[in-house]
């Protein structure tokens, strides 16, 4: 996962022609650590499909709020500077949902290609 700390960074990354997810996460934030053992089987299963970027929202309050992120972990499709869906709940997120979030996310972004 690309660690991004500032907004500049992020708008490079999610302007990208490429479907690319935001992960909006925090030191503190017990259900981030909770998927951090199965996110790199999650990303490399995605590999070449899509590209993850993390941020601490700590690091971007100014950005959390133009995005509106409110809980955390939160995930978020762009491609091309575009914000495509998201998934955001207060409940702790599975890898099952991760990964149905993910294929939504590749349905949304070929959808949009054609």
């Amino acid at each position: 996962m690309i660690k991004v700390s500032n907004e500049q960074a992020f708008q490079e990354q999610v302007s990208q022609p490429t479907l690319t997810i935001a992960v909006f996460k925090a030191s503190w934030c017990k259900d981030c650590h909770y998927i951090e053992p199965f996110m790199p089987a999650v990303e490399e299963a995605y590999a070449g499909r899509i590209t993850f970027i993390e941020l601490d929202r700590d690091e971007v309050p100014d950005l959390c709020e133009q995005l509106n992120i409110l809980g955390i972990p939160s995930f978020i499709a762009f491609r091309g500077g575009q914000e495509l869906v998201r998934f955001v709940s207060k409940l702790r997120k599975t890898r099952e949902e991760i990964e149905e979030f993910l294929g939504r996310a590749i349905e949304v972004s070929d959808a949009l290609k054609s």
